[in-house]
């Protein structure tokens, strides 16, 4: 099986491990490439999410095995894309570079990366897979993490709206409904200040809450007005809650076929990381989501 060098631009990259997650990712991967008309890599890294190389395996004693039974793992990805889109253009990458690292660098020319939300290796307490959590911190191309339980459409795609300035993000989820022929749901979630709960403190009164209420309401229509005319078969409804943004966008994924979150990520002293919301969306979220990074 020849083993690819490269991804010309527009191909949609899965990440496989073989485990259940990535498996139920493959079949979300071969319907993306489908709706983009475009082809397919599917990457495995062995092993997932440990650096080692050839030598260093060789050394070990058990570098044949784990390439033998990455390979494995590959071809029947590969074969089962095959079968569920036949004239799709699949092509294999195998490496033994770190997953992120290999993630991130064959993802950086691809339309969209798509990821189970954990593999092997992953402890049943830990929602999100530390690969998953990286690559959608640092990846330079829209992340789609697989998640929750296997659904008929909705036939909503809800875009997370924390700012206007979120316009990569909101043309993805424009994109995305035209693809799967949805309506777009934009909410924006806010919050009264310093008060730390839902309801207004008494140092507001009711005419400063309302005036409140009323700018959180025209952040997401400001924001999808450009865009309406630039699709206009895709139905918009916007909405400001009053909630914490996390535990709102997780509500009202449950009515929602996609999520999309533009990536607000956080310098670390470790390394770029996930901001809270869409960390708490990743983790939680009852449908698949994307990530997408800032224009």
């Amino acid at each position: 099986m020849p083993e690819a060098e490269t991804i010309r631009p527009g191909r949609v990259l899965l990440g496989f491990d073989g485990s259940g997650p990535a498996l139920r990712a493959l079949d979300h991967a071969v319907e993306a490439a489908l709706r983009r008309d475009t082809e397919l890599a599917v990457l495995c890294c062995w092993p997932w999410g440990r650096a080692l190389t050839p030598a260093a395996a060789a050394a070990s004693g058990d570098g044949r095995t784990l390439c033998e039974t990455a390979r494995e793992a590959l071809d029947e990805a590969v074969a089962r894309a095959r079968r569920k889109a036949t004239g799709l253009t699949v092509t294999p990458i195998l490496t033994a570079e770190h997953a992120e690292s290999a993630l991130v660098r064959y993802g950086c020319t691809a339309s969209l990366v798509v990821l189970g939300s954990r593999g092997h290796g992953g402890f049943a307490g830990l929602l999100l897979g530390s690969v998953t959590q990286r690559v959608a911190a640092h990846s330079t191309a829209p992340v789609l993490v697989v998640r929750g339980t296997p659904r008929p459409p909705r036939g909503t795609v809800l875009v997370g709206l924390a700012s206007d300035a979120d316009t990569a993000a909101l043309r993805f989820g424009f994109e995305e409904a035209v693809r799967r022929g949805a309506g777009l749901w934009v909410v924006h979630a806010w919050r009264f200040p310093g008060s730390p709960s839902a309801e207004p403190s008494g140092r507001l009164i009711w005419d400063d809450a309302e005036v409140l209420a009323k700018s959180a309401e025209a952040v997401p229509q400001f924001a999808v007005a450009p865009l309406r005319d630039e699709f206009p078969g895709v139905p918009v409804r916007t909405a400001a809650m009053c909630l914490g943004a996390g535990h709102a966008l997780t509500e009202a994924s449950r009515e929602a076929e996609l999520v999309v979150l533009a990536a607000h990520r956080r310098k670390h002293r470790l390394g770029l990381r996930l901001g809270p919301v869409t960390h708490a969306v990743l983790q939680h979220a009852h449908c698949p989501v994307a990530v997408v990074p800032a224009d």
